[in-house]
């Protein structure tokens, strides 16, 4: 039998549940939906309208009681209740972009964004509201974990808000041991089934600098500069200048989108390496791949050989297995061409930008403001240069400096900077918020400490400025990164390791299992946790991923989860910190 797949995930795609459908009265739809009161009041009309034969309705998150009574009132009044034939909470209410991140789900994303938990206008209702929104999902991605975590948090922020409002839902889950989402079956099933995880929880305000910061590494360089959503990059190919005839229209871009998933073997292998190692490794995989291809011709062309030769006739058996063995592997290297011609547009658009903008010298130098190293330039320098970067760099930058700064600048210093950031066009809305927001946090705590990261120059590459190189990569620098943990990686090595810290020594601990709730930032367990997740209140960036990756490389058989609220780039960020700087 045809079974219909009705889904409805209510992002841009989401058109299909609310689209006008004609009753197929003899094929089962199973429904994938969020139990919205728009989404309940649909499903509601279709059973009304007895559009199929059987409803299969699966809910992302839990549904409330109200609302499943509004469903079987609805069934009732259209003698479709044996119709119903199966309702499930499937809790699959965020959307995992790694095998270790995850980011709560898309839709109406502005409803959990930085900007929306520090609008200044909020009132109490609308903050309850945007931390029930991230704590339901975070609590699906612990029934679906299979695991009830010992959550800490810092105190006097967004984050522990969170914090007080899982441990209470997950207290409330635990206690009513016949419904319980986390006995029997599920507990075990989990990956961490042998020692509870740690959930670190931290507000994006510890550290507004990392998410501004411009960057070095595959992954988040096409993050910050092309559009890539969802682990799909979209790219404009850009068309060369063509004689058309006055006044015609100009030919349209095409469009080309790419999946960078774990499937892709290069991706997996360099999406946390500095960008000149990824353009080296993209030539020789294409080296490689043409040496693999001239084989194949050479072997064809000794098949062909005609002749008596006794030459000729041995050389063709001995070939004979190697053309076999090279025709079997021809899908594999069919799959290596489509990976090498995916990355070399992806990298070359990379590489148009940092030329264009001079990223590697924002990245150079932001590094050396973030770890006080002496700068070897002015800042005003760059902010005045027309041809380094666009009026957002600059701004970037400047507010990586304010934000580093453990001084602020004389208000004559900052009059003479705001000028300089007018001249180059820039918005100072970010500005004005990011001083408010540091008054603010200066009167919380002291700034976030960057560590000593370094960047060394390696002189410019080598290898991949061949003539016959795919990159032309001249200008731009050779920097190797030098591991350093930035804020959140920082905070979570303490809390795992169980180091004492004046960062963290007054982080509050919640331990859901105790029959009561102790406010207490003494914890119970000693020992270093094996498991971690990290989730970030108010928005992440693939930077902090990639340094947690980075970071736990040198940790044997530890593991570490990445999350945030939303998964923003500087662009998108700068935006909400114009909106929250607006008089």
């Amino acid at each position: 039998m045809c079974l219909m797949l009705k889904i409805a995930l209510e992002n841009q795609y989401g058109r299909l549940l609310h689209s006008d459908r004609d009753p197929i009265p003899d094929v089962p739809a199973v429904y994938f939906v969020m139990p919205t009161e728009e989404n309940i009041d649909r499903m509601c009309q279709d059973l009304r309208n007895q559009l199929y034969e059987s409803y299969y309705l699966n809910f992302i998150s839990a549904i409330s009681r109200s609302k499943l009574e509004d469903i079987a009132n609805a069934a009732l009044a259209a003698s479709a209740v044996t119709q119903v034939a199966k309702v499930f909470d499937q809790y699959l209410n965020f959307i995992t972009l790694e095998d270790d991140m995850f980011v709560l789900c898309n839709q109406n994303k502005e409803l959990v964004s930085y900007r929306a938990i520090n609008r200044p206008d909020i009132t109490d209702t609308e903050m309850e509201t945007v931390m029930d929104t991230i704590v339901d999902s975070l609590f699906c991605f612990f029934v679906t974990l299979g695991a009830v975590p010992i959550i800490r948090c810092s105190r006097g922020t967004a984050a522990e808000m969170v914090a007080v409002k899982l441990d209470k839902k997950l207290r409330e889950n635990l206690r009513d041991a016949r419904n319980s989402l986390f006995t029997g079956d599920t507990l075990g099933a989990g990956q961490f089934s042998f020692q509870r995880p740690l959930l670190v929880l931290v507000d994006r305000n510890i550290d507004l600098a990392t998410p501004l910061h411009h960057t070095w590494t595959y992954q988040a360089l096409v993050h910050d500069v092309l559009d890539f959503h969802l682990n799909r990059v979209n790219l404009e190919e850009s068309s060369g200048v063509e004689n058309s005839p006055a006044g015609a229209r100009p030919k349209r871009k095409n469009k080309k989108s790419y999946d960078l998933t774990p499937v892709d073997k290069f991706w997996q292998k360099h999406k946390g390496s500095p960008f000149p190692e990824v353009a080296e490794s993209v030539q020789q995989e294409l080296e490689s791949y043409r040496a693999q291809e001239d084989e194949v011709k050479r072997l064809k062309s000794i098949m062909g050989l005609e002749g008596e030769d006794e030459g000729a006739i041995s050389m063709l058996s001995d070939n004979t297995a190697k053309l076999t063995s090279a025709v079997s592997s021809l899908p594999e290297l069919l799959e290596k061409k489509r990976l090498i011609d995916l990355h070399t547009n992806v990298a070359t658009a990379v590489l148009e930008h940092i030329k264009a903008r001079k990223l590697d010298v924002y990245f150079e130098y932001e590094e050396k403001i973030m770890s006080k190293t002496t700068l070897d330039k002015s800042l005003l320098d760059i902010i005045s240069d027309p041809d380094a970067g666009t009026p957002e760099d600059k701004m970037r930058l400047f507010l990586i400096y304010y934000i580093s700064a453990q001084q602020a600048p004389s208000e004559a210093d900052l009059e003479q900077y705001k000028k300089a950031l007018i001249d180059a066009g820039c918005n100072l809305n970010p500005l004005q918020y990011i001083k408010q927001w540091k008054a603010f946090a200066k009167m919380a705590s002291a700034p976030a400490s960057y560590g000593n990261t370094t960047t060394k120059p390696m002189g410019l590459l080598s290898r991949v400025m061949n003539t016959g190189s795919q990159f032309v990569m001249e200008g731009v620098k050779n920097l190797v990164l030098k591991q350093q943990n930035l804020p959140v990686t920082r905070i979570l090595d303490n809390l795992m390791e169980m180091k004492s810290n004046p960062e963290t020594d007054d982080y509050r601990y919640f331990d859901p299992k105790m029959l009561r709730g102790n406010d207490s930032s003494v914890p119970r367990n000693k020992n270093p946790f094996q498991e971690a997740i990290v989730f970030v209140v108010g928005g992440g960036n693939y930077i902090e991923y990639q340094n947690l990756v980075d970071y736990i490389k040198g940790k044997q058989g530890k593991h570490i989860l990445y999350g945030c609220s939303e998964l923003f780039n500087a662009t998108q960020f700068i935006k909400q910190l114009s909106q929250l700087g607006q008089k």
